[in-house]
């Protein structure tokens, strides 16, 4: 008996004439998720893709906590691959899913038999399957209408597959099927959780980060890196630029009333967020803004922030969303702990007593004029450093 992972395509299968170059991106992603565990062999039919590990050593357990974060990938199911053989598929069908049958009370088998050579009907490969678990498992009941697990028999153009209950996967678009685009990432927990679903939605992600020491130390850039590693399970590889501010946002605390302190500081970084952005080839910014949470996310504050920005869309995912569902997504991706942490950003460091919650375009613009920005700007980008983040931390 050879064990592989089933894998059900989401709604990859809705796609027209370029299925084939969102299915091709996900299996390339599966691959690459895979490589350290040892050889595979992936082959796609029929809207599955089937994994089949070549070494004997093959971490199936690894392997499924991998697939489970691979954006594209609606569930999928850790398989025993038999001959289509009746026979064979009864003399291993009891002991293989006895593991996840041992817990439960009921369960109903459910039969699907794409190849029609298949001498037995689906309602009598479930009748023959489930009649040789009860014998081997007579504490069970058969409940058609609301088992506790599902016992699946697929007859498949090569081979039956016998699971007991699919896992559900990250669902979404494969990462990169949507081009690329740069995240506003701090310390919190709303950015973390903007990239998470931009990335679900097939983008490949690069990150800036504004940093101002001495007001902002390294342990709160070590926290954005481990949030970006939360993130980097599911979307893959970030690119990571580390933007010097302290000299913009002095300048903008020497020159500027205090109410626009923020929206200053905002507008700033949209303007160098997009310069960097364009030349990593990134065609959108995206920010964890909600409407209404905090001063600078009204509709006029958020206008005259977009503003700013002359050449590329800005996404902001969580725009409609309320504190709790947030959090509810960052314990998903195993960041809000992270998040909570109390390391001070650069966002929080200058923040007036007293913002300014409707702004206007022209009042900011004459904030702005007050000082000459541009040359910060442009010293600001050129010290931009740069890193890799992955799943593991930061790469050397």
């Amino acid at each position: 008996m050879k064990e592989i992972i089933l894998i059900k395509n989401g709604e990859l299968v809705l796609k027209g004439l370029n299925r084939s170059t969102f299915e091709s991106m996900l299996i390339k992603t599966i691959r690459r998720r895979l490589r350290d565990l040892g050889k595979v062999s992936i082959k796609n039919a029929q809207s599955t893709i089937y994994i089949e590990p070549m070494d004997e050593d093959f971490d199936f357990e690894e392997a499924c906590q991998r697939v489970q974060k691979i954006f594209g990938i609606a569930a999928f199911s850790r398989c025993a691959a038999l001959n289509k053989d009746i026979e064979e598929i009864l003399s291993v069908v009891a002991d293989y899913v006895k593991p996840a049958l041992s817990g439960v009370k009921t369960f109903k088998v459910e039969s699907k038999r794409s190849d029609k050579t298949f001498p037995l009907t689906s309602p009598e490969i479930s009748r023959e399957v489930g009649g040789k678990i009860l014998s081997a498992m007579p504490h069970l009941k058969v409940d058609v209408h609301n088992p506790d697990i599902i016992v699946s028999v697929e007859i498949r153009d090569y081979a039956a597959y016998i699971h007991a209950g699919q896992l559900q996967g990250a669902g979404g678009l494969p990462v990169g099927t949507g081009g690329k685009a740069t995240v506003l990432i701090s310390g919190g927990i709303d950015s973390p959780v903007a990239a998470y679903r931009m990335a679900k939605r097939g983008l490949m992600l690069n990150a800036v980060h504004f940093a101002s020491p001495p007001y902002t130390g390294p342990l709160a850039e070590k926290k954005v890196k481990t949030l970006l590693s939360k993130v980097a399970a599911y979307s893959g590889d970030i690119r990571l630029g580390i933007v010097p501010f302290t000299e913009i946002q002095e300048a903008i605390a020497e020159n500027c009333k205090e109410e626009y302190f923020t929206l200053i500081m905002r507008r700033m970084m949209m303007r160098i967020s997009e310069r960097l952005a364009i030349s990593s080839g990134s065609k959108a910014l995206i920010t964890g803004e909600s409407l209404g949470q905090v001063a600078s996310q009204t509709l006029p504050a958020l206008a005259v922030t977009d503003i700013v920005t002359k050449e590329i869309p800005v996404l902001r995912p969580l725009i409609g969303m309320d504190k709790e569902e947030i959090i509810s997504i960052s314990r998903k991706i195993d960041a809000f702990e992270t998040s909570i942490l109390p390391y001070e950003d650069c966002c929080t460091v200058f923040t007036p007593r007293h913002p300014r919650t409707r702004p206007t375009i022209e009042d900011c613009a004459q904030a702005e004029s007050t000082f000459d920005f541009e040359p910060l700007i442009e010293k600001a980008i050129n010290d931009t450093v740069y890193c890799r983040i992955t799943k593991d931390g930061e790469a050397n």
